[in-house]
């Protein structure tokens, strides 16, 4: 999906990231324009390794969807974009540096088209009124 001769960074959610936070599998008929939209908020037109992040503060990076990605390190250098924070760091494939991360970065508005809403959360809240 991403050209192969220009040099990536892609903050890719885990496996269990994209069933917990997407509620998304390998069968559902949308994932392939879920995880388009996912790519373009989290891959970056360049390679970002974690030795040129610093601990706790934050560099501004812009993906390819024009999202701004606030990355930094934490404390057991683990790379942190936009509050995620990584399973595994620096696995190159090819010119795609990948960073695997615990969520998925996307934005607000993505984020509540996602979230199916809870419906016992409904329930509570049509008995209070």
């Amino acid at each position: 999906m991403l050209p192969e001769d220009l040099a990536f960074t892609l903050f890719l959610p885990s496996e269990e990231a994209f069933r917990r936070d997407l509620r998304l599998n390998q069968n559902d008929s949308n994932s392939y324009a879920v995880l388009t939209r996912v790519l373009g908020f989290s891959a970056v037109p360049r390679w970002i390794s974690t030795a040129e992040l610093e601990q706790g503060k934050e560099k501004i990076y812009e993906s390819i969807s024009g999202f701004s990605l606030y990355a930094s390190k934490d404390l057991n250098e683990r790379v942190v974009v936009n509050g995620v924070v990584s399973e595994q760091r620096g696995l190159k494939m090819g010119n795609v540096l990948v960073h695997v991360m615990d969520g998925v970065v996307m934005d607000a508005e993505f984020e509540q088209s996602v979230q199916p809403q809870d419906e016992d959360e409904d329930e509570v809240k049509e008995d209070k009124v």
